[in-house]
């Protein structure tokens, strides 16, 4: 009996809607990092994605992040006046330890190459596969391969 490839996915837990744990949805409707006590808590996916803990991605951190906003460039020339404001915010830390090395986190960097480093998520293995009780599952008749059909035909 096979087993189908999305019978497989939904197996066990269903995965989390947000990808980061410490996303939330305020009641106002903003979408907030309860991480960050610096700077405006209000991100967006794209200051998520370049969040430098997503880069760490380990147990033992512990830290505090700080959304930095980049001031608008005013720019005269020529005559002409134009608001430069292209730059997307940047999150950073703002303090962080780890708690394995009990010392504090500098950069995400020499976080990263830790050897002590433990993943926040375990990837989850296959489970092996367990014997199946015939009495709840019934009788399974199985088809005749194609092969003995050509030949009695």
């Amino acid at each position: 009996m096979r087993e189908l490839s999305l019978a497989k996915h939904f197996r066990g837990p269903l995965p989390s809607a947000s990808p980061c744990e410490h996303r939330t949805v305020s009641k106002s409707g903003r979408i907030i990092c309860n991480k960050i006590v610096e700077g405006e808590n209000e991100v967006s996916p794209s200051v998520c994605r370049t969040c430098p803990v997503k880069a760490i991605h380990c147990k033992n951190l512990r830290f505090t992040l700080r959304q930095i906003t980049p001031a608008p460039l005013l720019v005269r020339y020529n005559g002409r006046t134009e608001v430069w404001d292209d730059d997307p915010p940047e999150v950073r830390l703002e303090q962080a330890a780890c708690t394995a090395k009990v010392m504090p986190v500098e950069d995400a960097r020499t976080c990263a190459q830790c050897a002590l480093r433990q993943p926040l998520h375990q990837p989850v293995d296959a489970p092996a596969s367990r014997p199946q009780q015939a009495d709840a599952l019934g009788k399974v008749v199985p088809f005749p391969s194609r092969d003995a059909v050509a030949a009695a035909g």
